[in-house]
């Protein structure tokens, strides 16, 4: 199966009505690659955890600020592939290092989204972005091993 040779970039509003069309676009390069159905389920999301946390942090909520969204599928020399995930806003910018989950005792509903996208990806990573805003990069690696139906 051929994969896309160039990443796909996506620009959207803030608006949580644009989410099922990003949903659907990393399900569909994630199937293109070869991703199993619990891996395209597990990056899927991840990606809606971390656009939902842009809208309610960095944004505070408004519908109308933009969100820059990047797929690339990476090909290693030994032939593995990475899909990069990466998430661009422009609200108020946040000391990476600041960024965590809440502790997993703490039952109460939200604030699971961290955690959730840590589950989900293989890597995650916050920086500031030039101009304000935060840049988050999340990585799924293609499992070396697929599992075989019945065994």
């Amino acid at each position: 199966m051929t994969s896309p040779a160039q990443p796909l970039r996506l620009s959207i509003s803030s608006n949580p009505s644009h989410l099922p069309v990003v949903r659907a676009a990393v399900e569909k390069v994630c199937e293109i690659l070869g991703f199993d159905c619990d891996t395209v389920g597990n990056v899927v999301l991840g990606v809606d955890e971390a656009l939902a946390n842009i809208i309610k942090h960095a944004y505070h909520g408004r519908q109308d600020q933009p969100i820059e969204i990047e797929l690339a599928p990476l090909h290693d020399a030994d032939g593995s592939i990475e899909l990069l995930i990466r998430m661009r806003d422009h609200g108020l910018e946040v000391d990476p290092s600041s960024i965590k989950g809440r502790d997993l005792d703490d039952i109460r509903p939200g604030g699971l989204g961290v955690h959730i996208m840590k589950h989900c990806m293989d890597r995650l990573e916050y920086r500031p972005a030039e101009g304000g805003g935060t840049i988050l990069t999340m990585a799924k690696r293609f499992p070396t091993v697929r599992k075989e139906i019945g065994r």
